[in-house]
């Protein structure tokens, strides 16, 4: 049947969120991990107190970032386990934005992984599963599992959405390289599988992948590439991928230079407006409201308002800003 558009109603206020909340311990030794470090008496002497505050704070972030509406999606990384989670979306003011949540339970040495809230009236959760990525060099770390959640929407559109947090470049860029690219490579096979058997695939992958929009594990290995006047359907597209950007642009500072390493990537059929699911104007934001700044003292102008700076409590947020982007979800009255 034909349909006009005045039989067409959207839905304009699906908003999709990415955050590294940077070392989200609770207080309790795991004894599986080495998280000693977030003990009262390890290293940064962690206690009650202060994961309070910092449930305060990422709920803030979350709030601050959906304005009118909560985000319908948040994805996070750097959380230790799905204890974090309850007390921050049923044991916090998130508690009332009505979020649930999945996670990964990943090697990662330090016993940190990667989750996915959702709200179950504008994403119902049908599945999900986690991917780990066996490196070829048994001596290399392990690293977080990727989340993929499959769910569906509001017009019945089925969409996959892949949560990732690639291996640091803790020991240096080109010495972590491998390890990245390794990850892009299970990553890439998996979008590989979905595009083969979905019949209209509808992707978003986001993520701290721990590299720029250029680097190899990105452009070469997962083939995100930067959106041109020529989508095609089946290809993906970095939204933050940025040629010339300003040098106050980026999610994440690193002794003075900002880099964008945090990331929304999606499939072309996302980016058309003639699909019933789109990406609204085919953009995603960093988000940098004052409150997630402090000055550089080192270096110069502003850098993310961190929780601690070392073993010393700053009071802050995380080492990284928030992205998000927006859905329009158009849909039969």
């Amino acid at each position: 049947m034909f349909i006009t558009l005045t039989e067409i109603a959207s839905q304009n206020n699906f908003r999709v969120l990415f955050y590294n909340v940077e070392n989200l311990f609770d207080v309790r030794d795991d004894s599986l991990t080495d998280d000693n470090d977030f003990l009262p008496d390890g290293f940064m002497r962690w206690n009650e107190w202060k994961y309070r505050e910092k449930l305060k704070n990422i709920t803030k972030v979350i709030t601050a970032v959906g304005g009118m509406y909560s985000p319908a999606l948040v994805g996070l990384c750097e959380i230790e386990n799905d204890s974090v989670l309850y007390d921050l979306t049923k044991r916090s003011a998130l508690s009332v934005q009505g979020y649930d949540f999945i996670n990964t339970n990943s090697p990662d040495e330090r016993g940190i992984d990667v989750a996915l809230l959702f709200q179950r009236h504008q994403f119902k959760l049908i599945e999900y599963t986690e991917y780990d990525i066996k490196f070829r060099d048994k001596k290399r770390r392990p690293t977080r599992n990727i989340l993929h959640a499959v769910g569906i929407i509001l017009n019945n559109d089925t969409l996959d959405v892949f949560v990732g947090h690639f291996p640091s470049r803790a020991s240096g860029k080109l010495n972590t390289e491998q390890s990245r690219i390794e990850s892009a490579q299970v990553l890439r096979n998996k979008v590989d599988s979905l595009l083969t058997i979905r019949i209209r695939p509808n992707l978003i992958i986001m993520g701290d992948f721990n590299d720029e929009p250029d680097d190899k594990s990105l452009l070469n290995v997962l083939k995100a590439n930067q959106i041109k006047e020529d989508i095609h359907s089946n290809e993906l597209y970095n939204l933050l991928y940025i040629k010339n950007k300003e040098p106050e642009y980026g999610t994440y500072k690193y002794q003075g230079v900002w880099s964008v390493i945090d990331h929304f990537i999606v499939n072309g059929r996302l980016l058309s407006n003639a699909n019933f699911t789109h990406i609204k104007n085919n953009k995603a934001f960093i988000y940098s409201d004052n409150f997630l700044l402090e000055k550089d003292e080192k270096y110069y102008g502003m850098k993310p308002f961190r929780t601690n700076i070392g073993p010393r409590y700053n009071g802050g947020f995380s080492d990284h800003l928030p992205i998000y982007m927006d859905l329009n979800i158009l849909y039969n009255e």
